[in-house]
């Protein structure tokens, strides 16, 4: 009886009969199965770790890079804070204060008569519009000329050390003279105290708690 046909009349029943050559074959296959899946699950749990470890760096990575972003743009604002407050500064620095805005008036009154205009209205607001800093102050103006000394007028009144604004400019047409008459409102600015600045912040807080309780 050769192999094959050994093989074939085995009981698998009952293994405990079986030739010794075949029981041994049957061990070391069953062993070599044995090996061969322990070797599948150890690199399929390898592979899983390796992947894991890939989307961990990944993540970390991606961290990495997302704070490294945050620290370039975070010196960016700070140097473009400082900018801004370098450049705020300067421009509070063109504004008068409580005490002198009386001598501006009489500055833009001045630049008017020394063109040659007539004043038919001159009146500062009575109230002034208060910002967190500075505080806006209105000046109704009428005054009376020729064209070109009501632009020089203007182009004065621009290159004051002060801020001056002229807005809502309206000239009317020529009279019987021939001259022209400009109404304007002529924003003057300046900055306020430390008491003004510290009841503007307040006021601010008031109404930042009046509103969160709405």
């Amino acid at each position: 009886m050769n192999l094959l046909d050994e093989l074939r009349t085995l009981d698998p029943k009952q293994p405990g009969n079986w030739p010794w050559p075949i029981k041994i074959g049957a061990f070391l296959l069953l062993f070599l199965a044995i090996q061969v899946a322990a070797f599948f699950l150890l690199w399929q749990g390898q592979n899983e770790a390796i992947e894991a470890g890939r989307v961990e760096v990944d993540k970390q990575k991606q961290a990495f890079l997302e704070k490294k972003k945050l620290a370039v743009n975070l010196e960016a604002y700070k140097q473009q804070r400082a900018e801004i407050e370098q450049s705020f500064g300067a421009l509070l620095k063109q504004l008068p204060n409580k005490s002198e805005m009386d001598a501006l008036l009489i500055d833009i009154n001045q630049a008017g008569l020394g063109r040659g205009l007539a004043f038919e209205l001159f009146k500062p607001s009575q109230n002034e519009n208060f910002t967190e800093f500075y505080a806006e102050l209105p000046v109704n103006l009428k005054v009376t000329g020729n064209y070109h000394d009501l632009g020089a007028f203007a182009s004065d009144v621009a290159k004051m050390p002060r801020i001056v604004l002229l807005t809502d400019v309206k000239v009317d047409p020529p009279g019987k003279e021939g001259t022209l008459a400009m109404e304007a409102v002529a924003k003057t600015y300046r900055y306020l105290d430390e008491e003004e600045i510290a009841k503007q912040k307040k006021a601010a807080r008031d109404k930042a708690a009046k509103g969160a309780k709405k």
